[in-house]
């Protein structure tokens, strides 16, 4: 899909303080970001605040340089009772290009929780 039809969930720039030793980003930073894009529709889905219990067929394509903008898109894949699973894919525009490119994608999985921390059912409603 064209990622110009699309509007990311979250969008930021990789700095240098979220590098490795050897200069490059940490896949780590990345899951984060990815973490909390796909949060954002999970908590607008499940109407509660939600909580990630599973990262499912996570896949890094190409790595991600200090100064890409990264950008996040989400898709829903699934309503369950009291979870919202949701596909995540990071495209990066290297600082000197036009064009982004697919550099990681997975499922991530969230449960609604309440003020206790506890799942609670999701409305029947939320698609």
């Amino acid at each position: 899909m064209d990622q110009t039809e699309r509007i990311p969930a979250l969008r930021t720039i990789a700095m240098p303080a979220d590098t490795n030793p050897r200069g490059d980003i940490f896949g780590g930073w990345l899951l984060s970001q990815m973490d909390l894009a796909g949060s954002i529709l999970a908590q607008k889905l499940a109407k509660h605040r939600v909580a990630t219990v599973g990262v499912q067929a996570m896949t890094f394509h190409k790595p991600v340089f200090v100064g890409d903008e990264v950008s996040c898109y989400t898709d829903l894949v699934r309503i369950g009772n009291t979870s919202v699973t949701v596909q995540i894919e990071s495209w990066a525009r290297r600082r000197d290009e036009e064009t982004e490119m697919k550099v990681t994608e997975g499922q991530f999985t969230y449960v609604a929780v309440d003020e206790n921390r506890r799942a609670v059912q999701i409305p029947k409603d939320s698609t």
